[in-house]
């Protein structure tokens, strides 16, 4: 989805940073809600973890990369309200991490709108089953953001529904934003390998499965949580059967890094299913903590490394040549995030602290490669 580096480049920098900047904070959030005894600086920094890690660094990261891809000025709209989004929730706008009364939470409402506006200019520009899905997703991220909202504006005795959705249904709503934005651009890759009908069919399917669940969770927790497994499985699956990646693994360099990153995280992805298929309504702590982390940093955090040396330079326009460095944060990523899904199910607290902290070192450590690799490049 991305086109080729252009104009606006000055305008890229500032984002790049709050977005990157949302990422730190949002890794030593995590660290601190798992249990390592550091100060959280700001009161509510812990809860603000996942909010700072999908709505600030993920919104305004993707974000960028559709505005890039659209070469429009007014297409940054959407980065720029995800990255103050991510400033208010740090400034304590006005009440800590707390977002109360929801200012950050109206940023992100407002970036996901925006982004969606953008989407679909992109899908009038070239129709297609894979914009479609694309716009899909966004408009998960902004109906979970919605939710988010509605619970913080309405008052504590007005329980309507929407008041009522607690931060763990939210979350699903985003986890299906990130799923079939990844999903819609590996199956506009597809093409090379020439899906059946039935396959796209399929496809079709699993999207309309994993949609239904988000929309059941509102109202019945379990059964909602449940299909919507149903609908990540499946996701894995036909991305594990049909994703270019299967041919692109018998390659070498740059192909196969990328093919490696893409069939772990699927794997992640299946992993993600297979627990909201297993807990249901059971979502406690350590459960909540597996599911999330198969989902956000197996799946989506895999792809993100296996994209980053294609889609950083064009939106930087930076080169980011390959070495085989690359492979060390991702097999630690695989490697720590093993160790702490297995704590969780195990109730072993430490496995899980101990675990939680190489996850951060791994994509901490995975950017300095990067910026090592760009740096190394101009030199030469």
């Amino acid at each position: 989805m991305v086109a080729p580096s252009g104009g606006f480049a000055f305008r890229r920098a500032p984002l790049l940073v709050l977005g990157v900047a949302s990422l730190v904070v949002a890794v030593y959030a995590g660290l601190v809600r798992v249990g390592w005894t550091w100060p959280a600086v700001l009161e509510g920094l812990p809860e603000g973890h996942g909010a700072l890690m999908v709505c600030g660094f993920l919104g305004t990261v993707i974000g960028l990369e559709r505005a890039v891809a659209l070469g429009r000025f007014w297409a940054y709209g959407a980065p720029v309200l995800a990255a103050l989004g991510a400033v208010a929730a740090v400034a304590g706008l006005p009440d800590a991490l707390d977002f109360h009364p929801g200012v950050a939470r109206a940023f992100f409402l407002a970036s996901a709108v925006a982004l969606l506006a953008n989407t679909a200019v992109i899908a009038r520009r070239q129709p297609a089953l894979f914009t479609f899905v694309l716009a899909l997703g966004v408009a998960c991220w902004a109906a979970g953001n919605a939710f988010w909202l509605l619970s913080a504006l309405r008052p504590e005795e007005d329980a309507r529904w929407f008041q009522m959705q607690p931060l763990y249904k939210t979350v699903f709503w985003w986890g299906g934003f990130l799923v079939l934005t990844i999903a819609s651009e590996r199956l506009e890759l597809s093409r090379v390998t020439r899906p059946p009908p039935a396959a796209v069919a399929l496809f079709v399917g699993t999207t309309v499965v994993l949609l239904a669940g988000l929309v059941l969770m509102v109202a019945r927790l379990a059964p909602g949580v449940r299909l919507t497994g149903a609908g990540l499985a499946v996701t894995s699956l036909w991305l594990l059967r049909f994703d270019v990646a299967r041919r692109t693994i018998r390659l070498q360099g740059l192909p196969k890094f990328i093919a490696a990153g893409l069939l772990s995280g699927y794997a992640w992805l299946a992993a993600s299913g297979a627990f909201a298929l297993w807990f249901g309504a059971d979502l406690g702590t350590l459960h909540r903590d597996a599911l999330y982390h198969s989902l956000f940093l197996g799946f989506v955090f895999s792809m993100i490394m296996a994209h980053a040396p294609v889609i950083l330079p064009a939106v930087t326009g930076m080169m980011v040549p390959f070495t085989r460095i690359f492979y060390v944060p991702l097999a630690l990523l695989h490697a720590s995030l093993l160790l702490r899904v297995a704590a969780d199910l195990a109730a072993w607290l430490p496995g899980r602290e101990w675990g939680a902290m190489m996850n951060a070192v791994a994509v901490i450590g995975f950017f300095g490669v990067v910026l090592g690799s760009v740096v190394m490049a101009k030199r030469r």
